[in-house]
């Protein structure tokens, strides 16, 4: 009998399989980076073979590693970087261009041409969302403007859209041999294309960015039985049966099922999800409507969410860009090398400003800065940033429910870095708690995956597996609390309108 479930992580940075036992424990983990290709400033690409052939080695690593074969796999779950999008021929399988990934930015123009009429809330009522670059919808429009012979090979019918899990899905169940051209609710949610009430791909919305129907995948519930491994797979014959967009699997394996539970993802970016229960909310407040899970045939769960476009993307930029640090993990010493930032302040809009500013004329700056900061101070202050922006989303979020948070849960890469949250907890005013599993978005995925096939028989069963490992409270006093976070929103300010018709 099947004792386990593999979680497929298509993330930003990495692919990664893990795979969970029956207590929602890590047996294994097989993990590959993939390229970031910068053609320009602004783009931000990945190779959406590259992803493919890492996802199907990354498998074979977690199998072998744990001594385990397909046999000892009772399903497969997919959770991906969402609004990240991949158009291959469906005639041959392979991509027409780079996936162009969510951070990109050079769909401003679409934006803003689709914007004259109506603002960039234009669709919002109906989708949640604001135009912005950041989803799906306008990186498709300028594929199919930009990429030759794509507008007529998508007219005839003969293109495939997906976000990362589609592609995943389609060469995991046998691509040009029956793959499987499906996605789940949370991730049709963020291509700016589905209707929320009626989880239907919206007919009046493609024809205004002139997208063919005929691209898009099958939406699906987020559990339940996709299709089956294809033969030419480590995995074959196993059921793939869960799919969620990486901020939602993460929100499910903290088991935040309910209304009014929360979760805040450090990754990449960072991802504050507020679970509405079968509501939807929209926001006053700079938040998006998304859709939380819906499992099988039951009501779906929606939730707002306050999206943060560069967290741990910082650290990395510190790392790759400027050499500061060799690892990510150094992040931290070099912070401990000072007791406070020394006045300065690192506000990363590298991709604009997401909530609760939707501000794509902003850029990056660092502000504050005299002869007294070293690069110690410039690490407090990047890490900081985090904090930073984080406190501005859950003051959306209280604002928004009516309801203020007294507690946060944390996921995700940077909750590992202790100076991190505590500084959060300082700047929430509230406690910050860790799981003692912190990879929640895999087993997010896992969970969705075993509850299809019965492996686990309800939410309290996924309740009961959660267990917390370690709290910080605030330690701050309110004086310097209100200080600090005034120094930033000033900092904030120095970031606007730095974008003009010529500078990207």
């Amino acid at each position: 009998m099947a004792q386990y479930v593999i979680a497929i992580d298509q993330g930003t940075t990495s692919s990664r399989a893990i795979i969970f036992d029956k207590a929602g424990s890590i047996v294994s983990t097989g993990q590959l980076e993939h390229a970031q290709i910068f053609p320009q400033a602004g783009w931000v690409e990945h190779d959406p073979m590259e992803i493919w052939n890492n996802t199907r080695e990354v498998i074979g690593q977690a199998l072998s590693k744990a001594n385990l074969t397909r046999h000892d796999i009772a399903a497969v779950g997919i959770t991906n970087q969402r609004e990240t999008a991949v158009i291959w021929d469906r005639t041959t399988g392979l991509p027409v261009y780079n996936a162009i990934v969510w951070q990109d930015t050079r769909t401003q123009p679409i934006v803003d041409r689709l914007a004259a009429d109506g603002g960039v809330e234009r669709f919002k009522a109906k989708v949640g969302l604001p135009l912005a670059t950041y989803f799906s919808g306008t990186k498709i429009v300028w594929i199919l403007e930009n990429v030759e012979g794509a507008r007529a090979k998508a007219d005839a019918g003969q293109l495939m859209f997906g976000t990362t899990d589609s592609w995943v899905l389609w060469n995991l169940t046998g691509g040009l041999e029956g793959g499987v051209h499906a996605t789940d609710v949370t991730n049709a949610s963020r291509t700016m294309f589905m209707d929320l009430e009626t989880l239907q791909w919206d007919d009046d919305i493609l024809a205004a960015f002139d997208v063919p129907k005929s691209m898009l995948p099958e939406i699906r519930s987020s559990s339940e039985v996709y299709g089956i491994v294809n033969e030419h797979s480590l995995l074959r014959e196993v059921p793939i049966a869960g799919i969620l967009g990486d901020q939602q699997a993460a929100t499910f394996g903290q088991a935040a099922f309910d209304q009014g539970e929360a979760k805040n993802t450090y990754g990449t970016g960072n991802f504050l999800i507020f679970n509405t229960g079968t509501e939807i909310v929209h926001s006053k407040n700079g938040l998006l409507t998304t859709l939380g899970y819906k499992l099988g045939t039951d009501a779906p769960h929606y939730a707002l969410e306050g999206s943060i476009a560069v967290t741990g993307a910082l650290v990395q930029w510190l790392r790759d860009n400027l050499g500061m640090i060799s690892s990510s993990e150094e992040i931290e010493t070099l912070a401990k090398t000072v007791d406070d930032n020394g006045g300065a302040y690192f506000v990363p809009a590298f991709s604009g400003l997401f909530a609760p500013y939707w501000r794509s004329d902003a850029r990056g700056a660092l502000v504050g800065l005299t002869r007294f900061v070293n690069k110690g101070h410039i690490a407090r202050a990047a890490l900081e940033a985090t904090a930073f922006q984080t406190r501005e989303v859950l003051d959306a979020v209280n604002a928004d429910s009516g309801v203020p948070l007294t507690e946060i849960k944390v996921d995700g890469g940077m909750i590992a870095n202790n100076t991190l949250m505590q500084f959060q907890a300082d700047i929430l005013g509230v406690p910050v708690v860790r799981p003692v599993v912190a990879e929640t978005t895999a087993l997010g995925a896992a969970y969705a995956a075993g509850l299809a096939v019965g492996f686990w028989g309800s939410l309290d069963e996924l309740r009961a597996n959660w267990q917390e490992d370690s709290r910080w409270t605030p330690q701050m006093s309110e004086e310097e609390k209100n200080r600090q976070l005034r120094n930033w929103k000033k900092a904030v300010t120095k970031t606007f309108g730095w974008v003009d018709e010529d500078v990207v």
